[in-house]
């Protein structure tokens, strides 16, 4: 039996929260909700909704004292790496969200290319970017063919 539905959210920790919400929405996620939670040390927390769809980006502050993998990287740290490897959206073009997200702070992970996957065979176009907090982001459009 199945119970999952689909994907509500990917959650952020933010260096800067102002700034990371800036950026998500340069990237066209709009805040859908906001809220603290004082009993988590939450002072700033938001989901941002990607358009369309009722799958969000999960905003919270530097302080907030929520469930993590692994312990959590220090000031000045690369981040720590643990099983979650990257998250990926769906995009119209793979090139254009790339240097949107350059633009608007991204560092360069793996500039735009085609990719030619398995069985049966599928083409993508895809980019990464590392996000303002260390966050690898993927932009995938998917070809015919």
């Amino acid at each position: 039996m199945t119970n999952i539905t689909g994907m509500h959210h990917i959650a952020i920790q933010a260096k800067d929260y102002k700034a990371t919400i800036k950026f998500y929405e340069s990237l066209g996620l709009t805040v859908f909700h906001s809220w603290t939670l004082p009993e988590f040390n939450i002072e700033y927390a938001a989901l941002l909704r990607i358009p369309g769809t009722s799958s969000f980006v999960e905003i919270f502050d530097k302080g907030a004292n929520v469930a993590t993998q692994g312990r959590r990287a220090q000031d000045g740290e690369t981040p720590v790496a643990g099983a979650l490897l990257h998250f990926s959206f769906t995009v119209k073009d793979a090139t254009a969200a790339y240097h949107e997200a350059i633009a608007a702070g991204a560092a360069s992970c793996v500039p735009p290319s085609v990719l030619f996957l398995g069985e049966p065979p599928m083409t993508v176009y895809n980019s990464l970017v590392y996000g303002l907090d260390g966050e690898v982001i993927e932009f995938i459009e998917t070809l015919p063919g």
